[in-house]
């Protein structure tokens, strides 16, 4: 009778940690970087970030499922040059006074293994919504010796037509494909 009750109970015990709730990750704004490189004139390559962004991730590693809400502030904008930066909040581009900010919605999780491959959701941008998928160069957990709380992160990309978010300002000279690098970790709460 005992190895029956305690077959039982390992039995629950498993149950009850395949049913695991999702981990929720706070945003580590000063690890999580989002930046745009675009081609100017068939030339160099413009890069610039934007140095204020929040959110969380909501993850299961067991069901390979979660959820990311990160919401980016347009007027931080950095690309190095103050004036430039002026520019590129205006108007005649990010129009950041009418959108203030940028969002991505990801629920769905692709993996390779246990390593995070891909996040689909929704880009929006100036007031507009298109689906994407964020592809992972790399990805990993760790329990950070500072914090002393697991941290995960990695570094995801997307290219990205900006006309689909109305910004058309500069085409055809200014090329219509724009590369989004999304360099994020999270910490657990």
């Amino acid at each position: 009778m005992t190895h029956k009750l305690t077959f039982a109970a390992l039995a629950l015990a498993a149950a009850t940690a395949a049913q695991a709730e999702p981990t929720t990750y706070q945003i580590d704004p000063s690890h999580t970087f989002v930046t745009f490189e675009v081609v100017h004139y068939g030339t160099s390559t413009v890069r610039g970030r934007f140095d204020k962004k929040e959110g969380t991730v909501q993850f299961d590693r067991a069901a390979k499922t979660g959820k990311v809400e990160l919401t980016i502030d347009i007027a931080s904008i950095s690309t190095g040059v103050e004036a430039f930066n002026g520019q590129l909040v205006g108007e005649r581009w990010f129009k950041a006074t009418e959108f203030p900010s940028a969002t991505f919605t990801g629920d769905k999780f692709g993996f390779t293994g246990d390593k995070v491959s891909e996040v689909a959701g929704t880009l929006t941008f100036m007031g507009k919504s298109n689906p994407v998928v964020l592809e992972a160069s790399n990805f990993n957990c760790y329990l950070n010796p500072m914090v002393k709380r697991e941290v995960c992160g990695g570094d995801f990309s997307v290219t990205i037509q900006r006309s689909q978010y109305g910004m058309t300002q500069g085409l055809p000279n200014i090329p219509d494909t724009v590369r989004l690098v999304v360099q994020v970790e999270a910490v657990k709460q």
